[in-house]
């Protein structure tokens, strides 16, 4: 069977994801008939039935819904490709790092003090983005390298390196009771609180259940829990956005959370090799 191309898995995303062949024609910018028959001659090419047709729309089919998983990490993936390319074929371009703002800031101040003494790294470029969006911008392209942190963060097809291990603290409103301890435990933050934690979004974009608010930025726990609304446990070091209304109080028993340096896997630049020596050392 001939490889897939580009485009046709262009025009599926589109139509997989408007789950409608004109608004996808529309969104495409062509007509509609050359965009249903492109569709059918990938079902045919592939022997298996991706979407369901009906008069209301079309929805996936379990084949359907496994090709748009493929599909856009394959597009990303051609996209990132594209990006890095132009990049490294352009003189001094900077090294594009991707961190969560407020998250490892002691750590981000020495890497651009010892990127300073590196030539081999270059100008490096500081992107600051919220929870979990570090995996998305190296897949795309719009980052070289990302500051993230294992467990808790998606690293499936990064290279990494480890730069430190570290525990978690409990950020609880500066009056709360728990603010007076010197230590808690997890069963003290969702029993004794009396606060329900922050409910950040899945990597699909939807939320688990639970009583706790729903966040997407720093700017929002931060407030939330200035007001008395929430909790949340973070690695210590991601605390360098707390308020004065704040209170960081060592978890015992939480699990450790390793600090790393990610990049896409398999990547050999020069300056990504050089920036990973100097944050591990």
């Amino acid at each position: 069977m001939p490889d897939l191309e580009t485009r046709e898995l262009r025009y599926f995303v589109a139509v997989a994801e408007e789950l409608h062949f004109r608004r996808a024609a529309e969104r495409l910018g062509i007509a509609q008939p050359p965009l249903s028959r492109a569709v059918r001659q990938l079902e045919r090419r592939l022997g298996v039935q991706l979407l369901e047709r009906g008069s209301r729309g079309v929805t996936l089919t379990d084949a359907g819904t496994v090709l748009l998983g493929e599909a856009r990490t394959v597009l990303d993936a051609i996209s990132a490709a594209t990006k890095r390319t132009r990049r490294a074929g352009t003189s001094r371009q900077p090294l594009v790092l991707a961190t969560k703002a407020g998250a490892s800031h002691e750590l981000l101040r020495q890497l651009l003090d010892a990127v300073a003494d590196e030539p081999a790294i270059g100008p490096l470029e500081v992107r600051l983005c919220e929870v979990g969006e570090q995996a998305g911008l190296l897949r795309s392209g719009a980052a070289d390298v990302a500051i993230m942190h294992r467990p808790v963060d998606d690293l499936a097809g990064f290279d990494t390196a480890e730069l430190f291990t570290e525990g978690q603290v409990a950020v609880v409103p500066a009056a709360h009771p728990l603010a007076r301890r010197d230590e808690v435990t997890l069963a003290d933050v969702r029993d004794v609180a009396g606060l329900p934690m922050a409910r950040w979004p899945r990597l699909d974009g939807t939320y688990p259940g639970g009583p706790g608010p729903e966040v997407r930025t720093q700017s929002q726990i931060a407030q939330l829990v200035a007001l008395g609304k929430t909790l949340l446990v973070i690695p210590a070091s991601s605390r360098a956005w707390q308020w004065p209304e704040h209170a960081a109080v060592p978890v015992t028993d939480a699990p450790r959370i390793t600090t790393v340096l990610a990049w896409p896997a398999g990547t050999r630049s020069p300056a990504i090799m050089a920036l990973a020596r100097v944050a591990s050392g």
